[in-house]
C-alpha cells in the first residue's frame, strides 16, 4: 500500500496522509480476530455433554487476548521454566506469568500416581510407591530428583548438605519426570570437565566432573532400562504424566539458572 510500506499490519484505505495507518489493537481484535472465528465451520471442546459429545466452544467467549494463555499453557505443559516463559511472555514478575496457566491438583495427583511407582534409588533399585500422596509427602524436589533427607524435605529443599550433587547421596529418588534435566545435568556436566581440563584445573576438580557424570549416566541407563520394559501405552501415560510434573517444578524455586551454581559447588 503506498505511503504505508513501515507498517507490517497498515489500515484499510490508509495514506500517507492518514493519521492512523496501521492497524490498531482494538481494530484487530473488535472485527479481524472476530471474522476469523465466526469463519471456523466447528469449534469443539475436549469437554462431552451428557450424551457423550463434544460440547461446541461459545465463540462469544473466544477473544484475541486468549491466544497469549493458550501460548502459556502449551509451554507450560512443555515443561518450559517459569523464568523462561516469563521473558518469552515479556512480564516482569513471575507471580504475572504464574497467573496464565494452571495444574489442577486432580492432575497432579494422577501424574504422581504414574510416575511414583518408578522412582528409584541412585543404584537403580526400585523405591517407588503405589501411594501418590505418601511418595510427595516423603521427598522434596531438587534439581534432578526427589530427595527424602529429611532436613533438606523440611526446608522445602533449601539445605542440601552436598549441594545438590544428587547422584552420590543415597537419599536421592530420582523418576521419570526428571529425565530432560538428568540429560542436561549430564551435557553440562560434560561442557564444564572440557573447560576445567583447558584451564588446568587442579586434579580434584576434574574427578569431581567425573564421578558426577559416571552416577548420573548410570541413574540415566538404569530409568531406561526401566521404561524399555514397559508397553507402548505405558510408556505414553509416564511421557505425559511427566510433563505435568515437570510444569509444576517449573513455577516452583528451582530454576535452570539457578540449579548450576550450587550444584558445581565442590
Amino acid at each position: 500500500m503506498p505511503g504505508c510500506e513501515e507498517w507490517l499490519f497498515p489500515a484499510p484505505g490508509a495514506t500517507r496522509r492518514s493519521r492512523v495507518r496501521y492497524l490498531t489493537a482494538h481494530y484487530f481484535s473488535a472485527r479481524v480476530f472476530r471474522e476469523w472465528v465466526d469463519g471456523i465451520p466447528e469449534l469443539l471442546d475436549d469437554r462431552l455433554d451428557d450424551n457423550g459429545d463434544q460440547i461446541p466452544y461459545r465463540r462469544s467467549e473466544i477473544v484475541a487476548y486468549g491466544l497469549r494463555h493458550a501460548y502459556a499453557q502449551r509451554h507450560a505443559d512443555a515443561g518450559t521454566a517459569i523464568d523462561v516463559l516469563c521473558k518469552l511472555m515479556d512480564h516482569r514478575s513471575l507471580d504475572v506469568t504464574m497467573g496464565y496457566y494452571t495444574v489442577s491438583q486432580e492432575r497432579r495427583r494422577k501424574a504422581v500416581e504414574t510416575v511414583a511407582v518408578l522412582a528409584a534409588d541412585r543404584h537403580g533399585n526400585p523405591r517407588g510407591s503405589n501411594d501418590p500422596l505418601a511418595y510427595e509427602l516423603r521427598s522434596v524436589a531438587v534439581p534432578n530428583g526427589g530427595c527424602t533427607e529429611p532436613s533438606n524435605v523440611k526446608a522445602g529443599g533449601g539445605h542440601c548438605r552436598m549441594r545438590f550433587q544428587c547422584a552420590g547421596c543415597d537419599f536421592y529418588e530420582p523418576d521419570p519426570s526428571y529425565r530432560p534435566a538428568l540429560e542436561q545435568t549430564i551435557a553440562d556436566l560434560r561442557a564444564d570437565r572440557e573447560a576445567a581440563t583447558a584451564m588446568g584445573a587442579a586434579d580434584w576438580v576434574l574427578a569431581n566432573f567425573e564421578h558426577q557424570l559416571e552416577a548420573y549416566a548410570k541413574v540415566l541407563a538404569e530409568m531406561d532400562e526401566r521404561l524399555a520394559g514397559l508397553s507402548p501405552q505405558e510408556r505414553d501415560a509416564v511421557e505425559a504424566a511427566s510433563k505435568e510434573l515437570r510444569k509444576v517444578r517449573a513455577s516452583q524455586a528451582f530454576f535452570p539458572g539457578d540449579t548450576l551454581d550450587i550444584r558445581r559447588a565442590p
